[in-house]
C-alpha cells in the first residue's frame, strides 16, 4: 500500500512537472507567431521571397504550438478509468498499410522512410496482401500504432529505414488474468488469418535505427509521463503518454507489447491474440 502510494505520488509529480514545463514552453513559439504576423501585416509592401520565409516560419511556429495544445489535452484527459472497445473483426494488414501511408509527410520531413512486410509480403497500398485478422477496436488499435510509429520516428536518426513486420505466430504459453502471457521470440507463421488456431496470435514489430536505449530506462519507457531523454524538447519527446496509452489498449484486447534495444536498433513489438 506505501509503495502504490509513493508511485501515485511520484505520478502526480511527473505530470505537475510536465504542466509547467509545457506551460513555459507555450509561450516561445505564440510569441514568434505573433512576432512575424505583425512584421506581415505592418509591412505590406514586403518583398514576396522574404514574405514567404515569414509565413513559412510562422507555420511551423504555430504547429509547434498546436503539439504542445494537444499534450495538455493528453494529460488533463488521461486516466485509468474502463475503456469500453467497440470489438469487431479488424484487418491488420490493411490497417497497417493505412497507418504507414498517413505517415508519408512526417517521414519526409525527418527523411524516413517505411518497409512494411505483412506475412513476408511487402504490403503498399496498392498491394496490402492477404488479410491478416484480429478482433478488436480498430480505432484503438489504430491509435496504439500510431503512438508506436511516432515514438519511431521521433527517437530514429534522420535518413534511415523504419522496418514494420506483422506475421501469424503460435502462442507459446496460455493466457493469464492480466494479458495474454506469451513470452519469447515465438515461431513465425505464414499461414493466412484463416489457418490460426483458438492459441494463435498475431505479432507485429516496429524496428527503428537510433541511440539504443539503456536497460533501466527500457523498464520504465510505457509507465505514463516518462520521457525518454527529458532534455529533448516537447515537440520531439512528448508527454509521456503515448506508449502508456498503448500499453492500456493492447492488455484491454488481451495481448502485451514491449521494447527491446540493442546496438543501435530499438523494437517494440505488439502480440495480438486472434479471436
Amino acid at each position: 500500500m506505501l509503495e502504490h502510494e509513493r508511485a501515485l505520488r511520484d505520478e502526480a509529480a511527473r505530470k505537475n512537472d510536465l504542466i509547467t514545463y509545457l506551460a513555459h514552453d507555450l509561450k516561445t513559439p505564440l510569441t514568434s507567431v505573433i512576432g512575424y504576423l505583425s512584421l506581415l501585416d505592418e509591412i505590406p509592401e514586403m518583398p514576396l521571397e522574404q514574405r514567404a520565409r515569414y509565413v513559412g516560419i510562422t507555420l511551423d511556429k504555430a504547429r509547434r504550438l498546436e503539439r504542445l495544445i494537444n499534450e495538455f489535452f493528453d494529460i488533463t484527459r488521461y486516466n485509468l478509468t474502463h475503456i469500453e472497445l467497440e470489438v469487431e473483426p479488424v484487418d491488420l494488414s490493411f490497417l497497417l498499410v493505412q497507418m504507414t501511408d498517413e505517415f508519408y509527410p512526417l517521414l519526409g520531413a525527418h527523411g524516413n522512410s517505411i518497409r512494411l512486410e505483412v506475412s513476408g509480403h511487402l504490403a503498399t497500398t496498392d498491394d496490402p496482401g492477404e488479410p491478416l485478422m484480429v478482433m478488436g477496436d480498430a480505432a484503438r488499435l489504430a491509435r496504439v500504432f500510431n503512438n508506436v510509429l511516432k515514438n519511431a520516428i521521433a527517437y530514429s536518426h534522420e535518413g534511415t529505414q523504419i522496418v514494420v513486420t506483422a506475421n501469424l505466430a503460435a502462442c507459446e504459453e496460455a493466457a493469464d488474468g492480466a494479458g495474454l502471457a506469451a513470452r519469447g521470440a515465438g515461431v513465425q507463421g505464414s499461414g493466412s488469418a484463416g489457418d490460426a488456431g483458438a492459441g494463435d496470435l498475431v505479432r507485429v514489430t516496429v524496428t527503428d535505427e537510433g541511440v539504443t536505449i539503456p536497460p533501466h530506462k527500457l523498464e520504465a519507457i510505457f509507465d505514463k509521463f516518462f520521457r525518454l531523454d527529458e532534455a529533448r524538447a516537447s515537440s520531439t519527446g512528448g508527454a509521456g503518454l503515448g506508449l502508456a496509452i498503448a500499453r492500456e489498449i493492447v492488455e484491454l484486447h488481451g495481448g502485451r507489447i514491449f521494447a527491446e534495444s540493442a546496438s543501435g536498433r530499438t523494437t517494440f513489438t505488439v502480440e495480438l491474440p486472434v479471436g
